[in-house]
């Protein structure tokens, strides 16, 4: 159909070519001429519409149009799927099929740097080298999982962040920062750093490892000691219990007696020989760092509390007194202390004892050691006892009464609990003919 429009197209141009006028050639046309040409147009403009659609611009020729789309390689049918050829991998400057560079490449012998010798042979063996850390980032990683143990208390999780550092030849650090940041941190935390120590032992360290973390501690006591004046005691605790744990021979106190002759040192290991050597030492080294809080029996922890407040009245070192309480770890279990207090002043009736309670208890509430929800409870607790207190202490209503004015100027308790304090009802002699008895008042 295309051939057949040129042929008849080509015609009426080559008769208006010849110097015919478009209005003669319609004059010498006969009707069925006119309705050829017609059908030619028609054929000629749906060609060129057609053309436009498939990505060739109007008014182009339709010879041209037919021929620009001989040799294309697009489909005829108007889809494609959309891929590369050869899934990329041909064509001149390509870089390949995606994922080709990660296949083994052929051994081609033309190759300037091809050696015969290193190939042939079969005993060089290729193996994949590990880069280790610096010291600055080991020490920086250790310590920020250590810290993170100690938040949550997995020691397993702490084994695998620890196995994921690649620690090759510098295993010792590991025993060396967990003891370093201990000494900074409470008993419960030393006991978790020896728990940490006794896990990995067997795993990710060996006896040479920790012996050599010991060794470092050891020798570096004296500066430890600038910021933890008992790092001494501390350490020797450490190495006793690594003992007791089967992590390091015993033999290892007495060579490090022999090697290291610096005073705090020698101190650290006498402290741990000393533990070793005790009666059932190996057994009472499981609690070298005490029980945790929450584990202490009540009765434990009551009597704790007592000797506080009697080793404070004596000695009036608050400072102290915070600290031991800090170190109990009961944070729950502070109303105890403000009732054992508050009935210390009761029984003592001496303005002095007064004096240092109030003292006591104005720093524990200004550090926010002792929350003011504790601080109402203990002073509740006394409030309701205050009946069975009466009957052996007959003065306790006055000083009791006295001594929750100061402490509601000293904005320890809250006006509100200061109005809860019971009222002995006031009593009185009738007359002589009543037996002495005595009458409630109205």
């Amino acid at each position: 159909m295309e051939q057949e429009f040129e042929v008849k197209d080509t015609s009426v141009e080559e008769t208006l070519a010849n110097g015919t006028t478009a209005a003669n050639a319609d004059h010498f046309k006969s009707a069925g001429d006119i309705a050829i040409d017609q059908r030619v147009k028609k054929k000629a403009k749906r060609l060129i519409k057609q053309g436009s659609k498939e990505g060739v611009p109007n008014g182009t020729n339709v010879v041209n149009v037919a021929r620009s789309w001989k040799n294309t390689r697009r489909p005829r049918n108007g889809h494609a799927r959309g891929l590369p050829k050869k899934g990329g991998a041909g064509g001149k400057g390509v870089w390949g099929k995606p994922g080709s560079e990660i296949a083994e490449e052929a051994i081609d012998k033309n190759d300037p740097n091809y050696d015969s010798d290193s190939m042939e042979n079969d005993d060089i063996v290729l193996e994949p080298i590990i880069h280790e850390p610096s010291d600055e980032e080991l020490k920086k990683s250790i310590e920020s999982i250590v810290l993170e143990y100690y938040e949550h208390g997995d020691s397993e999780e702490a084994a695998l962040s620890l196995e994921e550092l690649n620690i090759l030849t510098k295993k010792h650090l590991i025993t060396q920062i967990a003891i370093e940041l201990a000494l900074d941190h409470k008993p419960s935390h030393r006991e978790m750093t020896s728990v940490l120590i006794s896990d990995l032992y067997g795993r990710l360290i060996k006896q040479k490892d920790i012996a050599a973390g010991f060794d470092v501690l050891l020798k570096n006591l004296s500066d430890l000691k600038l910021d933890t004046p008992d790092a001494d005691t501390v350490l020797g605790n450490f190495l006793a219990r690594a003992i007791a744990d089967d992590c390091v021979p015993p033999k290892l106190i007495t060579t490090f007696k022999s090697s290291i002759d610096n005073e705090p040192a020698q101190a650290s290991l006498s402290r741990a020989d000393m533990l070793l050597s005790m009666k059932n030492g190996m057994h009472r080294l499981d609690n070298v760092w005490g029980i945790g809080g929450g584990l202490r029996p009540v009765k434990s922890l009551v009597r704790q509390m007592h000797l506080l407040l009697q080793e404070y009245l004596s000695s009036g070192d608050a400072a102290e007194a915070t600290r031991c309480l800090l170190e109990l770890e009961v944070p729950h279990f502070h109303h105890e202390l403000v009732y054992e207090a508050v009935v210390a002043t009761l029984e003592a009736i001496n303005p002095t004892v007064e004096a240092a309670i109030l003292k006591l208890l104005a720093s524990l509430s200004a550090a926010v050691i002792v929350t003011p929800d504790m601080m109402e409870r203990g002073f509740q607790r006394v409030f309701d006892d205050m009946n069975d207190i009466v009957l052996d202490v007959p003065l306790a209503q006055t000083v009791l009464e006295r001594f929750v004015e100061a402490t509601t100027k000293a904005k320890i308790i809250s006006e509100n609990l200061a109005k809860q304090i019971p009222i002995r009802a006031r009593k009185r002699f009738v007359s002589e003919g009543d037996g002495g008895r005595f009458k409630d008042s109205f």
